[in-house]
């Protein structure tokens, strides 16, 4: 079992986080993958007992690509280093695991202080699932929760691309899609400690969140994507065709030529959509069964 902790300038908090999963987690490994931090985030890390490695490319996306390249296990738990998870929560995460052979399980988050969490990330939190849920059909109850345990396939079939952020919408996307076993756990969720700072942006980094989901419903669901497109292509064309279409019933000419010309050439991009998405459909199935089968290169936990 391995503990996965990504940290950015956590010195007030690592040290007591690397202690409290060590202590309910004793026969787990605890890494600390720093992402340039400018504090003593490594020396109090390994000084409590954790693994300390060092990811230089910044950003949590890219720092959770190396952790999961880079350590074998069976069971990973990952969480942030701000002590705001808790660590006492991990050993029910880990038995609903093993005992359902499910590949992640998500602890949603229970905030009950009312500094924990921001107003504007609840009320994000809340429409970006309800988006997740209408794209992909089902969904988490808390899809941006930093905590998860995962299974061994779940990691080694996991292809990182974000590269913020916006790491943990791919994550759930990654579960949806390849249709894995998964589950929810209610855990505390506590305010940051004293000199401990939040490195998420409300706005930017939500924005770049609704990309990554727009951009995930286009690589998993062209067909629907550019079909969308290329409706919407061809009702305007319909539109702007129908004085055309009237006058052409009524004299037999067409006045208007460039008009014409412009709604033959929506008509033939809205085809040209529709035969995209029909194409990269195609593709997409490939990349699933590849993923798909990598998943299934690995047994499942506790079998």
């Amino acid at each position: 079992m391995a503990v996965l902790l990504p940290c950015f300038n956590e010195e007030a908090a690592i040290g007591a986080t690397v202690e409290g999963f060590r202590r309910t987690l004793p026969n787990a490994t605890v890494y600390v993958y720093d992402n340039n931090s400018a504090d003593r985030t490594c020396e109090v890390a390994a000084a409590a007992g954790a693994i300390v490695r060092n990811e230089k490319q910044q950003g949590k996306g890219h720092v959770v690509r190396r952790m999961f390249a880079d350590v074998d296990a069976d069971i990973y738990v990952m969480a942030d280093g701000d002590l705001t998870y808790d660590p006492s929560a991990a050993p029910a995460m880990v038995d609903q695991l093993l005992a359902h052979q499910l590949d992640m399980v998500v602890g949603t988050r229970r905030h009950q202080q009312a500094q924990a969490y921001r107003g504007g990330h609840v009320l994000g939190n809340r429409l970006f699932t309800g988006i997740l849920s209408r794209l992909f059909g089902r969904t988490f109850s808390d899809v941006f929760s930093g905590y998860r345990v995962f299974s061994r396939r779940f990691v080694k079939s996991f292809p990182v691309l974000s590269s913020g952020f916006e790491i943990e919408t791919e994550m759930s996307v990654h579960a949806l899609e390849l249709k894995m076993p998964v589950g929810e756990v209610e855990t505390a969720y506590a305010a940051r400690l004293e000199g401990s700072h939040s490195k998420l942006s409300t706005y930017g980094d939500g924005w770049r969140i609704l990309k990554t989901i727009i951009n995930l419903y286009r690589v998993e669901r062209p067909v629907l994507f550019f079909g969308l497109i290329g409706l919407l292509l061809f009702i305007a064309a319909l539109i702007i065709a129908e004085p055309l279409i009237e006058t052409y019933a009524r004299t037999g000419l067409v006045p208007r030529f460039p008009t014409a010309i412009l709604v033959t050439g929506m008509t033939i991009v809205a085809v040209l959509c529709f035969f995209t998405g029909l194409i990269l459909d195609t593709v997409t199935r490939g990349r699933r069964e590849v993923r798909r089968l990598a998943y299934l290169s690995h047994p499942a936990p506790g079998a």
